[in-house]
């Protein structure tokens, strides 16, 4: 397969290695900012196999941001319930994340991932900003003071140099970028092979839980929504089985059986056996190279938040990667994105790995003992009315772009994500971003025009920020004109009150900046961040 669109002359803004779900997103997020992308794609059609089958509410957001929001309940439904059993069919752990909402949609979408890149590739397609080359394969990169040149081998054998401003590789877990950048991704030890099977059913069943792990250590085994009409189901290998044995469709039904699915009532989409890793590169960014998703960090399944981090990736080196283009930042805020991004995916791939443990037990004495210990915790908190407590893998950041206290820490809210609710402003009352728009927000409980001397509004304007007061529920929306919002839930009043602040300012990756109070304070803030953006050192909030 050539070329999907006419390749621009001259250099790129951003050249894209790998077009999987985490490129594909990167490209829509900066061709929306006016950039123009090149991606070059060695596989000449998307891969098959099957892979991720969820997305967090950040994930959602973020791929709204990128215009897919609309299409959302077409490729995916809430995950709702998600219930371990052990072998005897005995509660372990229940979690029911689908009314939490803090980004605004469900706290995890169940997804079918093949979907989700159509839906991604054909609006990139429609963009002229992005060039897509399928069926080419990086083999050499090289770089200069203002670009770097990439070489790659087509479909017919010939050689092409594309140029770049920026190279971003978002290239998997075999990622030639991470290659060259010369950082190898850590080895946590913790590794499995799992059967991975997509089955469509014809039966009309349905699925109470929604998701289901079973934590049998005769043989661990998932069942879990992979969107609208798909199903997924995963076997653990155990000992005494080849890869090659477990690999087949034979073994895929004998298996399925477990779960009442046969040749009669279902059909098996695909299988593969894969082996999950867990791991982070140590650098993700050198030269006029950076990475993201799988090129930058790997980990085992079992807290959904796989692709979730390959999106937070994107929506983190976007809004970078254009203020650089821009002039507007120094190389600085790559540096920040890679301490940002490596410090916080640790812990998702801590969790997982825990996770995983927990799951992947094949001793039956341990398993046993696991057992009571799980149980005993779902019986205190059944007896005290709480769901059993699990960690989130979801965290506030405690690096990078972020304003700091006197200790060095982020000055609270500062790395906290920024909540998605409904606003109203004249006819239109929907959630956040649709109404305010997108890029960086200051959050105000006073007029603006009161808040903000005329410098410091200029500098926002010229960042394209959106400056907004909250208005309080049940202000009549004809009255907020364009610089403020009706806060119709009550979550932006309380956002301010929470942090005893008269400005909130929230980064375009939804990740509150810091917040302020009071007018000389709120220039303060303001002024740290055009010093932020420029590479000073910035003094911390005393």
């Amino acid at each position: 397969m050539v070329d999907t669109h006419k390749s621009p002359d001259g250099a790129a803004d951003v050249l894209i290695v790998g077009y999987g779900p985490v490129g594909q997103l990167l490209a829509l997020l900066m061709a929306d900012r006016g950039r123009t992308v090149t991606v070059v794609e060695r596989w000449p059609q998307a891969y098959p196999m099957p892979r991720a089958v969820a997305f967090d509410g950040e994930g959602a957001r973020t791929l709204t941001a990128a215009g897919i929001g609309g299409l959302i309940g077409r490729i995916g439904e809430p995950s709702g319930e998600y219930l371990w059993q052990n072998a005897d069919g005995q509660r372990l752990l229940h979690i029911d994340g689908s009314e939490r909402r803090l980004a605004g949609w469900p706290e995890s979408t169940s997804m079918y991932q093949p979907l989700l890149e159509e839906e991604l590739e054909a609006r990139g397609a429609r963009l002229d900003r992005i060039t897509v080359h399928r069926g080419h394969e990086v083999v050499a990169i090289s770089e200069g003071p203002e670009s770097a040149d990439v070489t790659a081998v087509g479909p017919d054998g010939t050689q092409r140099v594309f140029t770049a401003s920026w190279v971003v590789g978002c290239d998997g877990a075999n990622s030639f970028v991470r290659g060259r950048i010369g950082t190898p991704i850590s080895d946590l030890g913790f590794s499995h092979d799992w059967l991975v099977c997509d089955v469509v059913h014809h039966d009309g069943r349905r699925f109470t839980p929604n998701n289901l792990q079973i934590c049998d250590p005769a043989r661990p085994r998932t069942s879990v929504s992979a969107g609208p009409g798909n199903r997924r189901y995963e076997f653990m290998r155990i000992d005494g089985e080849t890869i090659d044995g477990l690999n087949t469709e034979e073994s895929c039904w004998r298996l399925l059986e477990l779960f009442d699915v046969d040749r009669e009532n279902s059909t098996l989409r695909r299988h593969h056996v894969y082996s999950f890793k867990a791991g982070s590169a140590e650098q993700w960014h050198k030269g006029r190279l950076v990475l993201a998703g799988d090129a930058a960090h790997i980990m085992p399944p079992f807290a959904g938040q796989g692709m979730s981090s390959g999106f937070r990736d994107a929506g983190g080196l976007a809004w970078r990667l254009d203020a650089l283009l821009e002039g507007r930042a120094g190389t600085e805020v790559l540096d920040d994105y890679q301490e940002e991004r490596r410090t916080h995916v640790k812990h998702a791939i801590t969790m997982s790995v825990n996770l995983g443990r927990i799951i992947c037990q094949t001793d039956p004495q341990a398993a046993a003992d696991r057992d009571l210990v799980m149980k005993a915790a779902a019986e205190r908190a059944a007896a005290a009315g709480q769901p059993a407590q699990q960690r989130s893998p979801l965290q506030p950041l405690t690096k990078g772009f972020l304003r700091r206290a006197a200790n060095g820490r982020p000055a609270r809210p500062a790395g906290a994500l920024s909540p998605q609710a409904t606003v109203a402003r004249g006819e239109h009352t929907a959630l956040f971003d649709s109404v305010v728009g997108l890029g960086f927000v200051l959050l105000t409980s006073q007029d603006p025009a009161v808040l903000l001397d005329e410098e410091h509004r200029a500098f926002l304007a010229d960042l394209g920020a959106h400056v907004v007061q909250v208005l309080p529920a049940g202000t009549d929306p004809q009255l907020a004109g364009e610089s403020a919002v009706v806060d119709v839930e009550g979550v932006y009043g309380s956002l301010l009150a929470e942090a005893g602040a008269d400005a909130v300012l929230i980064r375009p990756d939804f990740y509150v900046y810091g917040a302020a109070a009071g007018r000389e304070d709120t220039a303060a803030l303001v002024g740290e961040l055009r010093a932020a953006l420029s590479g000073a050192r910035v003094p911390a909030v005393v």
